[in-house]
């Protein structure tokens, strides 16, 4: 009788093997069918739109929910008022006036950056061959990459009176300034520091908005030897125009919400030259916690911040539309 000269012991080895390569053909077969499945694009954003629900869209809902009631902390359960929070801040001239001072900011903080911004992005664009190039931009993009606080505490030594820099140097021409305590100088010192810190972003804009437009045509426009501005106007502007735009945009929706860097400069004094809008907010809902008001400011602001992007989108359209036809 012949013996059996199989191995036992690799039979579990290979009943092991089959396993393996049958749980990876499902695999495979599962794979193959989710990525033809149309609820695969879905599956991919659903983190996101989970995150996006949970942290804001709710959050909102419940704002808008509650600026129709009167809530403080001290009144305790909220009291149905209806569109009595939104008249009161039809008729607070507090609320008008931290408005005006905020329009001011956005006009002046971002059209100082735009320019200043696309000056020194077309100076470097046009100089790629400099030396020191990487740098100087590196150098200049410094300021961006610091927190509104730190900027605020920087800035703030450097305007103390009595051991400041800036102060130091106007006693030596004679001069006694006190920029932030000075009604007639606080708002711009602090516009100043804002400027510094967002220039830098406005010219990194300026830089990816020159990077899109086609060399072909601007060498074609060299050897064509047309002039500088009509390059700017029929080359550079119509294919530039669309990042610029939304720079812009960008930086006009954060600074309507400046309140980091103001607050901890100056809290909105000397007096209120410096008292914003989002400064406002904020002493309403954390230090008075009329939870009501507050959240109809904040739809106000939201309002305001959608009329932005809507004005941007109509603008950029009607741009569009115009090269069309």
């Amino acid at each position: 009788m012949q013996a059996d000269t199989t191995d036992s012991s690799s039979i579990p080895i290979y009943v092991g093997a089959q396993q393996s390569t049958a749980w990876r053909r499902t695999l495979a077969r599962l794979t193959h069918a989710l990525d033809n499945s149309r609820l695969f694009p879905a599956l991919l954003i659903a983190p996101v739109m989970i995150f996006f629900i949970v942290w804001n869209v709710i959050p909102t809902l419940w704002m808008i929910g509650l600026s129709f009631y009167k809530y403080t902390l001290m009144l305790g359960n909220p009291r149905f008022i209806g569109t009595d929070n939104f008249i009161s801040l039809m008729n607070d001239a507090q609320v008008w006036a931290a408005l005006g001072r905020t329009f001011t900011w956005v006009v002046l903080g971002v059209g100082i950056q735009t320019v200043l911004g696309v000056l020194l992005g077309y100076l470097f664009w046009g100089s790629r061959d400099m030396p020191g190039r990487r740098l100087a931009l590196t150098l200049l993009f410094a300021p961006m990459i610091l927190t509104p606080i730190a900027a605020g505490v920087f800035f703030r030594l450097i305007y103390e009176p009595t051991f400041g820099v800036a102060p130091f140097l106007f006693r030596q021409l004679g001069m006694e300034v006190n920029f932030l305590n000075d009604r007639n100088l606080a708002f711009v010192s602090v516009l100043v520091v804002d400027i510094w810190m967002w220039t830098p972003f406005m010219i990194l804009i300026t830089l990816a908005a020159l990077g899109s437009v086609p060399r072909a045509e601007l060498e074609a426009a060299e050897i064509d030897r047309i002039p500088w501005l009509k390059r700017m106007r029929y080359i550079v502007l119509p294919n530039a125009k669309f990042i610029l735009m939304l720079g812009i945009l960008l930086r006009t929706i954060d600074s309507f919400k400046t309140l980091d860097l103001v607050y901890l400069m100056t809290q909105g004094g000397p007096g209120n030259v410096t008292d914003l809008i989002a400064l406002l907010l904020r002493r309403k809902a954390f230090e008075a916690f009329d939870l009501g008001w507050s959240s109809a400011l904040a739809i106000i602001l939201l309002l305001s911040a959608i009329a932005f992007t809507s004005i941007y989108l109509y603008i950029l359209n009607m741009s569009r539309r115009q090269e069309v036809i």
